[in-house]
């Protein structure tokens, strides 16, 4: 079982930046691939990125290539989403997953999720 936290969300302007943290529980975060979602007002939940378990390995949803940067710490047991250059329709609710077998953009190649985190960009 992995239990995961999202924080690091909140308000901010339109060219602004935040960073995201999840923080797992558990003594085998380092053997989950992560992956960061996000679900807009309306819209169905999208991949945003992914990194393998150790990771050396991500892929990045078209919308935010070269704009986010995902990344993991595994002593902190803790993956994190930097957000730069954000745009209005970055705004969603950001949620972080687990998977014990291997990365991937589908919200079913994930076994767990946290509970999520507001980002909200204005114009």
């Amino acid at each position: 079982q992995v239990q995961l936290v999202e924080s690091g969300g909140g308000l901010v302007q339109a060219g602004g930046s935040l960073r995201l943290s999840c923080a797992a529980s558990g003594r085998t975060f380092s053997r989950y691939a992560m992956g960061w979602f996000r679900q807009a007002p309306g819209k169905e939940r999208e991949f945003v990125a992914d990194i393998s378990w150790a990771g050396g390995n991500t892929y990045y949803a078209d919308s935010v290539k070269a704009r986010f940067t995902i990344s993991r710490d595994n002593a902190k047991n803790t993956v994190y989403l930097q957000m730069n250059s954000l745009k209005p329709e970055d705004t969603a609710v950001y949620y972080c997953a687990a998977s014990a077998h291997y990365s991937g953009s589908k919200e079913g190649d994930y076994e767990y999720w946290g509970q999520g985190t507001q980002v909200t960009v204005s114009s």
